[in-house]
C-alpha cells in the first residue's frame, strides 16, 4: 500500500495510486446544500487535501472519483472555473508579506481571465476576475481558500503588522459577498476563526460547520475507515510489534485518536499520526514532532495561566468557535490548534468539557512545555525524567527528593514573576510526564499540592507546603487521612513533607516517615 504522507494533492494521490481514504459523499452532501462554508481544524488534518478534492471536483475532473463515493450520487460533472488560494506559501513577518502573496495570485488569474479598466486595488482586482471568470466560461466560480488565517496567526506578537492585515483580508474576503451572483460555493480553510473582528464580519452569509455534527468526520479518519481501509496493515503493524490485532487497535486508539469537534460526535483519529504509524511500523508522536506550538506557551504564559486546570476547562460553542480575546484567554486557541478537544457536553448550561485528545498530544505537550517552566533544558530531558522513574521504582527516596531539591535550585534565579505559580506550574509539568511511567494522582487547592505516586512496589503520599514547615506537611497527612485508603496494601508507603519557600525560590526542606 502506498500512504499519502506529506501528500495534499488529490490529483496525485488518485493518479499515482496512493490509498484514499473516501470522503466524497460527504463532500457532494456539502456542495449540493450551500455555498459559503468555514471549516475550522487543527494543522496536519487533511484539510489541504480537501481543499485539493473539492477542487478536481469543480473541475469536473471526473475520471478522478472513479470507484468513490461521489461517482455514483453526480449525474452531471460540470468544469468550473476554481479561483485557489493557499496562504500556507508565504511568512507573514514583514508589512507587504500579504500585499505579496495576494499580488502574485491575481497576476495568475488576470493572465487567464483578464484585467478592467479601474481596478486599482486587489480587492477590486479580485472582484472583476470573478466575474470575468463566469462570464467567460458561462458557469459560477468556486472560490477556494486555504489556511486562511495563517498571515494573523504568524503576527500574534505584532499586534500593529495584525491589524493592517486584518483589514487587507477583510476587503479581500468581502469580494465572496458582493459577487455572490457569480459564485457557486466559497470555502474557507483555516486553523482558527477569527469572528467578533473584521476579518469575517463582511462576510457573514460563511456557514461554520467546525462543530456541525454532519460534518464532525470530513477531516480525519474514523475507526470503522481504519478497519475498512487499513486492516490488513494494522494487522502488519501487530506483527511488527509482538501483539494481537486486538491489542494493536487499542494502541492506535490510546495513541491517536479521540478528536470530538462537536458533542455525541464520533471520534476521529490524526491523519498524519495514523499514516505514518501504519507506514513506517512503529508508534511515535508524529504529528507533535511536525510543528512547536511557540506561540501557545507565550500566550499561557502571558496569561498567568495555571497549567493544572488544562484537563479541567469549560467553554460555552462562542468560546471554542472565536480566537478575538487569545490574549486574555488562551483555551480557544489551545482546543482550535489540537492540544485540547471536546471530552463532554453539559446541555443545561451549554458547556463543553476539554482534555486531551490522546497519549501523542498529551505526552508530546508536556515534553515541550518542560524547558519553558523548570530549568530542565531540551538537551537534558532524556535523562532527567527517567532518573526520576528509577528512583521511585527502587524506593530511593533520599535521591528522588535531592533531585526534585537541586531542580528548583538551579532555576530559582531564572524565576520572575508570581512565585507560587511558578512553583504550581513546574510541579504540573513534572508530575504530569513522571505520570506516563507510574501512577501520579493529584489534587491542588488554596497554594498547597498532595501527590500521590504508585510503582509496582511502592506508595509516596507527598504534602507540598508553600511558605509553611515540614511538620505542617507531615501533620495534614496524618489529620486528612491521605494514606488510609493504603493500610491494607502490600506495597512500603512513604509520607512525605515538603516545603517550598517563595522567599528563597527553593525547595526548603523535606522529610520522609513510613
Amino acid at each position: 500500500m502506498k500512504y499519502p504522507v506529506g501528500i495534499q494533492s488529490f490529483e496525485k494521490i488518485r493518479r499515482d495510486g496512493y490509498v484514499y481514504v473516501d470522503k466524497t459523499a460527504l463532500i457532494y452532501q456539502l456542495v449540493t446544500q450551500g455555498s459559503y462554508y468555514f471549516l475550522s481544524r487543527p494543522r496536519r488534518f487533511g484539510k489541504s487535501l480537501l481543499i485539493s478534492t473539492l477542487q478536481a471536483y469543480f473541475e469536473g475532473k471526473r475520471e478522478l472519483f472513479e470507484g468513490l463515493a461521489i461517482a455514483g450520487l453526480e449525474k452531471v460533472w460540470t468544469a468550473r472555473p476554481v479561483l485557489h488560494l493557499d496562504m500556507n506559501t508565504g511568512k507573514y513577518q514583514e508589512k507587504d508579506s500579504l500585499e505579496k502573496v495576494l499580488e502574485e495570485q491575481l497576476i495568475r488569474w488576470e493572465e487567464k481571465y483578464g484585467t478592467g479598466r479601474g481596478e486599482s486595488t486587489q480587492e477590486l482586482r479580485f472582484k472583476g476576475i470573478v466575474q470575468r471568470a463566469c462570464e467567460q466560461t458561462g458557469h459560477r466560480v468556486a472560490i477556494l481558500v486555504d489556511e486562511y488565517d495563517k498571515p494573523l496567526l504568524q503576527t500574534f506578537d505584532k499586534p500593529e503588522l495584525q491589524e493592517d492585515y486584518r483589514n487587507t483580508l477583510k476587503a479581500f474576503y468581502s469580494v465572496c459577498k458582493t459577487q455572490d451572483r457569480y459564485i457557486k460555493l466559497a470555502f474557507f480553510t483555516g486553523v482558527t476563526k477569527f469572528s467578533k473582528v473584521s476579518v469575517f464580519s463582511d462576510l457573514n452569509n460563511l456557514e461554520d460547520i467546525s462543530m456541525d455534527k454532519q460534518y464532525a468526520t470530513l477531516c480525519g479518519i474514523t475507526e470503522e475507515e481504519i478497519k475498512k481501509v487499513f486492516d490488513d496493515e494494522v494487522n502488519e503493524l501487530a506483527q511488527q510489534e509482538g501483539i494481537d490485532k486486538k491489542g494493536c487497535y487499542e494502541q492506535l486508539a490510546l495513541h491517536y485518536d479521540g478528536y470530538h469537534f462537536c458533542e455525541d460526535s464520533e471520534g476521529v483519529y490524526n491523519p498524519f499520526s495514523l499514516l505514518n504509524t501504519l507506514k513506517r511500523k512503529k508508534f511515535s508522536n508524529y504529528w507533535f514532532e511536525t510543528g512547536t506550538p511557540t506561540f501557545l506557551v507565550e500566550v499561557l504564559k502571558k496569561n498567568h495561566y495555571q497549567l493544572d486546570n488544562l484537563t479541567e476547562e469549560l467553554a460555552t460553542a462562542d468560546d471554542l468557535t472565536g480566537l478575538d480575546t487569545a490574549m486574555e484567554n488562551p483555551v480557544p486557541l489551545i482546543y482550535q490548534s489540537g492540544y485540547l478537544t471536546i471530552k463532554g457536553y453539559d446541555k443545561e448550561f451549554k458547556m463543553y468539557k476539554l482534555g486531551y485528545p490522546n497519549k501523542e498530544v498529551e505526552e508530546g505537550f508536556a515534553h515541550f512545555l518542560m524547558p519553558f517552566y523548570t530549568p530542565v533544558t531540551r538537551d537534558r530531558q532524556n535523562f532527567f525524567i527517567p532518573n526520576f522513574v528509577k528512583d521511585l521504582r527502587t524506593g530511593n527516596v533520599e535521591g528522588f527528593m535531592t533531585r526534585l531539591q537541586a531542580l528548583f535550585a538551579d532555576g530559582s534565579y531564572q524565576v520572575v514573576g508570581d512565585m507560587e505559580l511558578y512553583f504550581q506550574n513546574c510541579m504540573a509539568v513534572i508530575m504530569k510526564l513522571l505520570g506516563f511511567y507510574v501512577d501520579v494522582e493529584r489534587h491542588t487547592s488554596n497554594g498547597r499540592i498532595d501527590i500521590v505516586v504508585k510503582t509496582q512496589d511502592y506508595i509516596y503520599v507527598m504534602e507540598l507546603k508553600l511558605d509553611d514547615t515540614v511538620e505542617a506537611a507531615l501533620r495534614q497527612i496524618e489529620e486528612k487521612g491521605y494514606a488510609l485508603p493504603y493500610a491494607a496494601d502490600p506495597r512500603t508507603l512513604y509520607k512525605i513533607g515538603i516545603s517550598f519557600s517563595t522567599k528563597t525560590r527553593r525547595l526548603e526542606d523535606w522529610r520522609a516517615v513510613k
